[in-house]
């Protein structure tokens, strides 16, 4: 078969043939009597061979050394070219991930494209300034993506550029909240408690959606957290939870400010004051808890509560028995 006929068969142009037989991959078997090539059925299966190896990612070199060397084994050649792969895979993401977030930042010249790319660069930095510096400036007249603000928020470790991470999430617009809501569900769990933190941060509806979802995470740190800012936003739905974080003494006075807050009308704070009397009740709430208990029931307003009081004044429990007689004589000076 000439080379034309083998070149259209094959899909191999005529010229990648040529090339081939210069590298001495494949020479044709005969020639005619005009001198043209003449390739056999034999090497038209080396052709379709080296083809095939070229699919895999093989250089023309790897490719004659698995031709010809009979000993050659391929298993540590392919171990490579899958190490080769996924690096070249990771590095063409990257690139693609950059240049999704330039287009979002939807640029409006070159020099805004630059800007962006060293404000992504500078998030990246391992001088933790940098990376401050380039939070707090990512609200200018050309915005970090918030693809990448989320990102870098959930992967930072200093407390001042996290805080500053959170603050610029808070001017990003919209798209946020939920992104952060992806990072609660990280098998991570700083990952979880950045995530949370910078959402209890983000204003507006969907952001509380997403809190009060929060609020059945099975981790407590990330059901805390989304309390808190719920109960600073009014959200009745925290309640239970906080009452939880002041038996568990976790972070139980800010959850007792955050009932005292939620408990601003009178139907709130009986439905509060009910919550805590009924954790007081119980038989398997031990001493301290009882005792923090009794110390959130002075931010709720109420008879309930002044009632409660006088009851706890003569508890079994010295140390609430007392708290409660301090609280009552505090009720009654107002």
């Amino acid at each position: 078969m000439l080379i034309g006929e083998v070149a259209r068969r094959s899909g191999v142009s005529a010229r990648m043939l040529r090339h081939y037989e210069s590298l001495g991959l494949v020479r044709p078997s005969g020639r005619t009597g005009s001198g043209y090539r003449e390739y056999s059925g034999e090497d038209i299966r080396r052709i379709f061979h080296i083809e095939s190896l070229r699919s895999l990612g093989l250089s023309l070199r790897e490719i004659g050394r698995a031709l010809e060397d009979p000993g050659f084994t391929p298993s540590a050649l392919v171990g490579d070219l899958i190490r080769q792969t996924r690096e070249r895979i990771t590095a063409e993401t990257e690139i693609l991930t950059r240049l999704r977030r330039i287009d979002a930042a939807d640029p409006a010249d070159w020099e805004d494209v630059l800007q962006v790319v060293a404000l992504l660069q500078a998030l990246g930095s391992k001088s933790a300034d940098a990376r401050q510096r380039a939070a707090l400036s990512s609200v200018d007249e050309v915005p970090v993506p918030v693809e990448a603000l989320v990102e870098a928020a959930l992967s930072e470790t200093e407390p001042n550029v996290a805080g500053a991470l959170r603050w610029a999430l808070a001017r990003s617009g919209e798209g946020g909240p939920a992104l952060l809501a992806e990072g609660l569900g990280s098998p991570v769990a700083a990952v979880r408690e950045r995530a949370v933190r910078s959402l209890a941060e983000m204003p507006g509806d969907e952001a509380v959606a997403q809190l009060r979802d929060a609020l059945v995470n099975p981790d407590a740190v990330v059901r805390g957290y989304a309390a808190l800012a719920l109960g600073t936003r009014g959200v009745a739905d925290a309640v239970p939870t906080l009452i939880d974080m002041v038996v568990e003494g976790r972070n139980d006075t800010d959850a007792a400010d955050a009932l005292s807050v939620l408990a601003s009308g009178d139907a709130a704070a009986d439905r509060i004051a009910t919550g805590l009397i009924d954790r007081l009740a119980h038989d398997t709430t031990r001493a301290p808890a009882r005792g923090r208990l009794t110390q959130a029931l002075a931010g709720i307003p109420g008879t309930r509560v002044s009632r409660a009081l006088v009851e706890l004044s003569h508890d079994g429990d010295r140390a609430v028995a007392l708290t409660a007689a301090y609280l009552l004589q505090l009720r009654g000076a107002r």
